[in-house]
């Protein structure tokens, strides 16, 4: 065992605030579901009635930051400095980077989320209608795009340069350090993970859920076996084996073999659907339907439904927009540690461009094929959705293509390991930063933390779907968007302050410097 490894401690007053509160909301619930229920639903109606309009201000704020990012004199600045080289080639770096964000997300809402805005659009649509068709297709542009992985990069810029180049802590604290000077932060660090560990655990929770659905959905496409309570928690045990077997393997061994072996999976299940599918229909619709996304970005993003009293907002957009932030944080830790060695402008162009890039062409593709089979009456897929859940959507799709069985077997697959990859990384920051002696030279986390993790937020995510279902990850989503959003916008004012002025802020460069002139 290296030295590193020996000095891995447990930070108790990062790691046992967070940990008793996700555990106390287990007890809760068994103990007294009535009172679970309503603190869970006041804490979902304060974020999405209360806190929507903030959370829509961010994501375009977000967006706009990260755009004028690329173009700033940061956009320059290479990640550990001019010396320091990548971790990750390229085809790597782009495998880890896609499947830890999207998780198995888009392929669960791929398919689900258009039949639920063609069938209860917001106020103005009518139903069914070719205008909720291409209300539906601008929507998963809108949710898969731009604006979400604005939301990981913006902290994942500012930790990456905060920690490489500043040389601050490895702490989520550190995405704030440019705006705090000379302050101290070893207390405010110890606050903010403990925080953003209770945050990213309820957003990593409601992955997991949705996760956990999608599977239950391929088992009974695949065997008739109910997708119930009992295949829900069997799918989470086998999971959970299955990332701590990855994360055994090393933080760049188990997660980039099952990152590029997703991703090949991805190509497999596009390639079938653009062969097989309605082809001219969902680059139709894609190519229509993203003219006027973009169009109207500003309007989509800041849209709340408060002038029609309508909550079509906070029931979707809200939800979304409250996940990503969960999530961001403390991804952004483990999306900086792969961007090592690459320059600003190339951490944005593959944490931003081209996976949003990636999102828009998937839900074309499938989205797309969704939205015809649907429309044109081959597939009725609310009806199925409403009588088995909206998981079963992407297999319902699938059965009507040649090849069926092949297809669904893929896709079940690319579920399992997508999902697999993105809570390996998760967990590996999550364990990261509740321990001390993560350091460049070895930045492996104990083992037995991410299984700790890893079964604790699998548990609260089989509670909160046997109780209350689809409702019950969008409500997982809320409870960790607050404290997320919070760090967010100061994330957000930090990074205005580097892209500004990097030289100020660059210590490793300035040494760099100092060196090649003596």
């Amino acid at each position: 065992m290296s030295k590193q490894n020996i000095n891995n401690k447990i930070r108790p007053l990062v790691f046992f605030p967070a940990f008793t509160l996700l555990v106390l909301a287990i007890a809760l619930n068994f103990v007294n579901p009535e009172v679970f229920l309503n603190v869970t639903t006041a804490a979902k109606d304060f974020m999405t009635i209360q806190c929507g309009w903030l959370f829509s201000l961010a994501g375009v704020a977000c967006l706009i930051v990260v755009i004028l990012a690329y173009f700033s004199p940061l956009g320059n600045v290479t990640v550990g400095g001019n010396n320091a080289k990548p971790l990750l080639n390229r085809n790597s770096w782009f495998a880890v980077t896609l499947t830890t964000t999207i998780a198995s997300g888009i392929m669960f809402w791929g398919t689900a989320e258009p039949i639920w805005h063609i069938a209860y659009p917001p106020q103005g649509i009518e139903p069914m209608s070719s205008e909720a068709a291409k209300f539906a297709m601008e929507t998963l542009f809108l949710h898969w795009t731009f604006i979400p992985y604005a939301f990981y990069t913006v902290p994942t810029l500012v930790f990456a340069f905060a920690y490489y180049n500043m040389k601050k802590p490895f702490s989520v604290g550190s995405q704030i350090s440019p705006i705090l000077g000379d302050v101290n932060q070893k207390k405010f660090d110890r606050w903010v993970d403990a925080i953003i560990l209770f945050a990213i655990g309820t957003g990593i929770a409601s992955s997991f859920a949705t996760s956990v659905m999608n599977m239950g959905g391929g088992i009974n496409a695949l065997t008739g076996i109910n997708n119930d309570k009992t295949v829900w928690i069997i799918v989470t045990i086998a999971t959970t084996a299955l990332f701590t077997l990855a994360s055994g393997s090393g933080l760049f061994k188990g997660i980039k073999f099952l990152a590029k072996f997703n991703v090949y999976l991805y190509y497999v299940i596009i390639a079938a659907l653009v062969i097989l599918g309605p082809t001219v229909y969902m680059f139709s619709l894609g190519t229509e339907a993203f003219g006027g996304f973009l169009s109207g970005i500003f309007d989509k993003a800041l849209f709340t439904g408060a002038a029609a009293s309508d909550s079509w907002a906070t029931g979707w957009t809200t939800f979304y927009w409250t996940n990503w932030m969960a999530w961001a944080p403390v991804t952004a830790v483990f999306l900086a540690r792969i961007s090592y060695g690459y320059k600003i402008k190339e951490v944005i162009t593959m944490n931003f461009f081209i996976p949003a890039g990636f999102g828009a062409v998937w839900m074309t593709i499938v989205g797309g094929t969704a939205i015809n089979f649907h429309m044109t009456g081959k597939v009725d897929l609310l009806t199925i959705m409403n009588e088995q859940g909206s998981g079963a959507a992407g297999y319902a799709v699938l059965n009507e293509l040649p090849f069926a069985g092949l297809l669904m077997v893929i896709y079940l697959i690319a579920v399992v390991v997508s999902f697999a990859t993105a809570t390996d990384s998760t967990t590996n920051a999550m364990s990261s930063i509740c321990t001390t002696g993560i350091t460049e030279a070895d930045q492996e986390a104990p083992l037995y933390l991410k299984v700790l993790w890893g079964g604790i937020i699998g548990t609260i995510a089989v509670i909160f779907l046997a109780t209350f279902g689809v409702d019950g990850i969008k409500m997982l989503s809320y409870l960790g968007g607050f404290p997320a959003l919070i760090l967010g916008v100061l994330s957000l004012i930090s990074l205005i302050f580097i892209m500004r002025r990097p030289e100020k802020f660059d210590i490793v460069s300035k040494k760099e410097d100092k060196a090649s002139n003596l």
